[in-house]
């Protein structure tokens, strides 16, 4: 029975009772204690106690009604608490504990040492804003980037690191903008961004920008790969020398680049830049006798060759005696490993 039901019936008790004894005519009947009295007719004076029993009787329901109300509020706001707690451990936020009961309270500490992710399979729950957390973490994994007014992951956690790839991957201005500011950012993001714009802007835009990036190999590899692709706007000689001067190429990856550079670079400009490039590298030497034994710069090899040790660049002095000898052969059929 409901509180309004309990005191209407509470109510007509009352009366039935009041006009049952009133029909009685007891009469009245006076209450003395030390000079205090009071006159009631009997009626009343049954009724009192019903009354008071009645009245106390809604205190008590109204209290643990209201008990349990706050308690029911704090097992809603606790259930609401569990949900933002996921939602923080999947974005890699810190969550501070705001349980109010102590199962919750012991719940939020097991799950505060755990690590959270997501399935590849469609995620559904009654929760609309860890559905959409959990949608868009999907996304990012899966390498679309996720706008930060839909969720903002924890900096540096690397939810957001993969976010701020994904952006670059989608958005060459963005990634030059990154380049351009690259020391506010982490190496492996700033050359996620270096090669997004190698490989959709001009040789023209990536000049102004390539001095902000501190170089590997790799990155090297792909600048001078778009610098041979547009050669009218490309590198000089010195930018080239400026770039390698911190990496170490082996003896192969100079005669790979020299390889490459052979057929866009014009003859004199790729003769200075690898006998440059030997005088800044010794590692570089069989790059330049490859270079002038490709442009036929016969003479230039020997004296070369002369200032090298005996057991030192063997192809290349049996490549110059069949050419005294008057033998034509092709560098490419002899080693000069």
């Amino acid at each position: 029975m409901g509180l309004k039901n309990y005191i209407i019936a509470s109510i007509l008790l009352i009366i039935l009772v009041f006009g049952f004894v009133h029909s009685l005519e007891l009469g009245e009947y006076t209450f003395s204690i030390f000079d205090y009295s009071l006159t009631l007719s009997v009626a009343l004076w049954v009724i009192l106690p019903l009354a008071l029993l009645a009245v106390v009787t809604y205190l008590h329901i109204i209290f643990y009604g209201l008990v349990k109300y706050f308690k029911l509020k704090a097992l809603d706001s606790d259930i609401d608490s569990v949900f933002s707690l996921i939602e923080a451990k999947l974005l890699g936020k810190e969550q501070k504990s705001g349980f109010r009961t102590k199962r919750f309270k012991e719940l939020s500490n097991v799950l505060n040492q755990l690590e959270f992710s997501t399935s590849k399979d469609i995620f559904s729950s009654s929760n609309e804003e860890l559905n959409k957390v959990v949608n868009s973490i999907q996304n990012i994994n899966s390498g679309k980037y996720v706008s930060e007014k839909i969720i903002k992951p924890q900096e540096n956690s690397n939810l957001a690191k993969q976010n701020l790839l994904n952006k670059i991957n989608e958005q060459v201005d963005f990634a030059l903008d990154i380049v351009k500011k690259a020391e506010n950012y982490d190496t492996n993001v700033v050359k996620s961004a270096f090669l997004k714009v190698l490989s959709e802007k001009s040789m023209t835009t990536i000049k102004k920008v390539y001095k902000n990036i501190n170089f590997d190999k790799e990155l090297a590899c792909k600048l001078f790969e778009k610098d041979r692709e547009n050669s009218e706007f490309g590198l000089e000689n010195s930018e080239i020398l400026d770039i390698l001067k911190n990496i170490k190429f082996t003896k192969n990856d100079y005669v790979e680049m020299a390889r490459n550079y052979r057929i866009s670079l014009n003859p004199d400009k790729i003769i200075d830049l690898f006998e440059k490039l030997s005088n800044q590298n010794e590692e570089a030497m069989t790059a330049y006798l490859y270079v002038l034994s490709e442009f036929e710069m016969i003479d230039k090899l020997r004296e070369v060759l002369l200032n090298t040790n005996e057991n030192e660049f063997i192809s290349f002095k049996a490549l110059v005696d069949l050419k005294d000898a008057g033998k034509h052969y092709n560098l490419e059929n002899l080693s000069y490993k």
